[in-house]
């Protein structure tokens, strides 16, 4: 929970949900939006200074109490983009009776919203909680008793504490669904559409999604009016932003091959497809002298918030990940994604691919095939556009150490 009397830099996360800071390409300033002094002047000590075109875009319609869809993917701003306006506007709640919430898919995403928030909430003398499964919900029901203006949840547990008589809806006067096309991926609409129905009266509905089509425009339909709609398309990761290589290896070569990829690289991602093959490869890696850590659902909330912090800050350089898991890490500077395990379809491998080439950057992404992973991966390839040999190596071999700068036609 976030009193309304801590020091603003307990609370700066890492990296953030999405790191920002002062930019030349435009004159608006967050003053010009209509935000509070107050709020102004806790992100200019950020070094938060010229708004993203996500928040130039829907800060004023959300100050003004309108309903706002945002088509914008992650890393875009858009956390600013909603909890800004929401926290200025957003009354004092009473006990178990919050009047802001915001929806999310994963509770490292819950953690990282309520923190990148936190400096904004302290300067307007406004508390806010960060609450989801796996965490004890007797000492989440104490902190919502003593009264939190902004809950950020995930949907199972807020039906949980609503079913508990622990939390109200009735009083909520601002709600977004954020990364509205997650929750939809993860299975979680229906749980986000019984809270949705469950909110009574007068009330601002923020959404913020990558995409808008489908069960995500469904949702807009039953549960905005007349939101004006935003959509920032400058920000989307392509394949062409990204290094791909294809590399077979042997089954007991595996690990090794990852990493002496890993040893020469910076920040590193790598995917499986299980929980028992994250925590597989990571013990491997650490035998192998590589610094790594899983993180998954099976893992206690603990661990997963160090993992993921020690990674954001930079004090860990390689996590081993699940594709749910995942979903919580906006980290940006990523060097290296590497697709253990290749992924089911080409919308998984762009899903992981998009961890690294954030902000602009450039990034290389690595996928291992085996033997008899050989066929799918080129079937992959043609619906990503992307054909390339998909050359052998052993893990002492040289190239592994800059794959970017080895070229595969000319193996």
């Amino acid at each position: 929970m976030i009193p309304p009397d801590a020091p603003s830099d307990a609370f700066l996360f890492g990296s953030s949900v999405e790191k920002q800071m002062t930019t030349t390409t435009t004159a608006m300033t967050f003053a010009d939006l209509g935000l509070a002094d107050e709020i102004v002047g806790v992100l200019s000590e950020r070094g938060i200074t010229a708004p993203f075109p996500v928040q130039e875009l829907t800060i004023p319609d959300a100050l003004a109490g309108r309903d706002v869809c945002g088509k914008a993917r992650t890393g875009s701003g858009k956390t600013l983009a909603f909890g800004l306006p929401v926290l200025q506007r957003m009354q004092k709640a009473a006990p178990n009776h919050p009047t802001g919430l915001v929806l999310v898919p994963t509770r490292e995403l819950a953690n990282q919203v309520c923190d990148e928030l936190a400096p904004a909430a302290i300067a307007v003398g406004r508390s806010a909680l960060a609450i989801y499964g796996g965490a004890p919900i007797e000492k989440q029901i104490e902190k919502l008793a003593t009264g939190v203006d902004l809950v950020v949840a995930t949907p199972g547990r807020m039906i949980d504490l609503i079913e508990r008589d622990a939390i109200s809806v009735s009083q909520v006067q601002h709600v977004v669904v954020d990364e509205a096309d997650r929750m939809a991926d993860m299975g979680f609409l229906p749980q986000v559409e019984w809270i949705l129905r469950n909110v009574e009266g007068d009330h601002q509905t923020l959404l913020f999604s990558a995409t808008l089509d489908g069960v995500v425009n469904t949702l807009i339909k039953r549960y905005q009016t007349d939101p004006t709609m935003h959509e920032v398309e400058a920000e989307e990761v392509t394949v062409e932003q990204m290094t791909h290589r294809f590399v077979a290896v042997h089954k007991m070569d595996k690990s090794k091959v990852a990493a002496a990829i890993a040893r020469s690289a910076g920040r590193t991602i790598m995917f499986t497809r299980t929980k028992v093959m994250a925590d597989r490869l990571a013990s491997d890696l650490k035998d192998l002298g590589i610094d790594a850590a899983p993180i998954h659902g099976d893992l206690r909330q603990s661990s997963r918030e160090k993992s993921l912090k020690d990674f954001s800050d930079g004090k860990l350089r390689t996590l081993v990940a699940t594709d749910v898991a995942a979903r919580g890490i906006h980290v940006d500077d990523v060097d290296v994604v590497i697709q253990y395990d290749p992924p089911g379809d080409h919308k998984t491998y762009l899903h992981r691919a998009g961890r690294t080439a954030r902000a602009g950057e450039s990034g290389l992404v690595v996928t291992l095939s085996l033997w008899d992973e050989e066929l799918d991966i080129k079937r992959l390839q043609k619906r990503i556009e992307c054909v390339m040999p998909i050359v052998e190596m052993f893990s002492n071999d040289a190239r592994l150490a800059n794959l970017v700068a080895w070229d595969p036609e000319d193996s």
